[in-house]
């Protein structure tokens, strides 16, 4: 039977497998294969911590999706998945880890006695979860078969959001919001990065009112100092000190999906070079919400941020965003569309995005950054609600 507690409707699913398999037509692609968790639980609603394994979800242009993966999390697919039992497939547990068997041999067989040995098979070869080694295993198992790259397919179909998923990402907004209030509340010199991360993750997971906590994509990252120069640091048990910033990059999550939220807080009185750039940011930050609009283009979303900085003296070579939704370890982020210069994407209504503009200088970092909905008019909706600036805390 489906999954005991879906967290969409059957016709939101149905409204994604038919936008996945129209594109599978336009590309000519028979049979998709689908091993990124994100693109997995987005097309059937499977939610697991089992993508440390081979699984995926096999998408066919005329029978239901098959969710396929190790035996033991057969089980978590039919309590999480929208289709019938009789669409969960598994392989036996001496495939994990083996030497002498692959997963992939056993996929292979599947596709087999359906039909596609033959056929064009679409791969997301550029994926944190599909290996070399599978690639390898499936084209020698099935050699008559035509590989087709399907990197990003799905990735791009999730860009623009329903109004269901919309609720669920207001609701992480919500959890964002009161972890980086238990951040300004609680933050103090002396006390233990290790202490202060513990309260985040408990505020994180709590959650509140109806939308409890789930775990997010990306670790705390508070670098402090000369620290927040590198944007990817995450914490130690060292002491919070006076005179010195920290730049908190964290995100609430509700069913998979995010709402980052950056702000930086500076213990003491802080320098003005500090206050000089704190300035450039929020004027380039609110220029690019303005241009964050439907019509307009990524790149034109980076070009208004950036003129505040460049004419500050702020040259920073990062992109400034990128999509959100739903998301698995290791990245809360869509891997399709980047807010940089080059970027000539057409913004949508329904899309998402973490504006993140961080600046990462040489000593010291600054981070203030906004989850924002692209409006079917104006400028960009910021999804959390806490002011635009540098917190001083004296």
């Amino acid at each position: 039977m489906p999954g005991l507690d879906l967290p969409f409707t059957q016709a939101e699913y149905d409204r994604r497998l038919a936008l996945i398999r129209a594109d599978m037509a336009e590309r000519g692609i028979d049979v998709l294969f689908l091993e990124d968790p994100s693109n997995m639980a987005w097309t059937t609603g499977y939610d697991g911590w089992s993508f440390y394994v081979h699984q995926g979800v096999i998408v066919f242009q005329d029978e239901p999706p098959i969710w396929w993966g190790r035996r033991q999390d057969a089980n978590g697919a039919r309590r999480t998945v929208w289709m019938e039992d009789d669409r969960v497939a598994d392989y036996a547990d001496n495939y994990i880890q083996s030497m002498e068997r692959h997963p992939m041999q056993n996929l292979a067989a599947l596709l087999t006695r359906h039909g596609y040995a033959g056929k064009r098979i679409g791969v997301e070869l550029e994926n944190y979860y599909f290996s070399a080694k599978a690639y390898l295993t499936l084209k020698e198992e099935l050699p008559n078969a035509d590989f087709v790259d399907a990197t990003g397919v799905v990735n791009w179909l999730r860009g623009v959001k329903s109004d269901e998923e919309l609720v669920f990402m207001r609701k992480a907004a919500r959890i964002s919001e009161k972890i980086m209030d238990g951040v300004f509340e609680r933050v103090e010199p002396g006390m233990r990065k290790a202490d202060l991360v513990a309260e985040i993750y408990a505020d994180a997971i709590r959650g509140l009112d109806d939308a409890w906590g789930d775990y997010p994509a990306i670790v705390p990252l508070l670098p402090s100092g000369a620290d927040a120069s590198a944007p990817h640091l995450t914490w130690d048990g060292r002491f919070m000190q006076e005179g010195e910033a920290t730049f908190f990059e964290l995100s609430g999550c509700f069913r998979r999906y995010h709402a980052p939220f950056c702000r930086t807080v500076f213990l003491g009185a802080p320098p003005q070079y500090l206050l000089d750039a704190e300035k450039a940011l929020v004027e380039g930050l609110e220029a690019g919400l303005e241009a964050a609009c439907a019509g307009n283009t990524a790149g034109d979303v980076y070009r208004a941020l950036a003129a505040p900085l460049t004419a500050a003296g702020i040259e920073r070579g990062a992109r400034a965003g990128y999509p959100i939704g739903i998301s698995y370890p290791p990245d809360w982020g869509e891997r399709t569309i980047s807010i940089r210069d080059e970027d000539k994407t057409v913004l949508q209504p329904g899309m998402t995005f973490h504006f993140m503009p961080g600046l990462w200088m040489d000593g010291w970092g600054l981070e203030i950054t906004e989850s924002i909905l692209i409006r079917d008019t104006g400028p960009a909706e910021c999804l959390c609600n806490r002011p635009r600036r540098l917190f001083v805390k004296d």
